[in-house]
């Protein structure tokens, strides 16, 4: 596999081998796509936590709190 860069991010690259961040560029570009697809993964278990969480409040299912730790207490099932 090729993998093509702009002149940007090519220079990134080199700069943080150059750092001796990593040994290689493909070290670098490896350790970047392994945080991006962390960073997707979250990003999805995010939108589905919030879809849940509208649909709660549509429905009513909602309790206020009025400070931190009340928040804190009834997130760890004390309420």
């Amino acid at each position: 596999m090729h993998v093509y860069l702009t002149p940007k991010l090519d220079k990134a690259v080199r700069e943080k081998v150059a750092s001796g961040l990593y040994n290689n560029a493909s070290e670098g570009i490896r350790e970047a796509l392994r945080v991006s697809l962390k960073q997707e993964a979250e990003n999805e278990w995010l939108k589905r936590e919030a879809a849940i969480c509208f649909a709660q409040l549509e429905a009513g299912e909602s309790q206020r709190v009025s400070s931190k730790e009340e928040f804190e207490a009834l997130a760890r099932g004390k309420e």
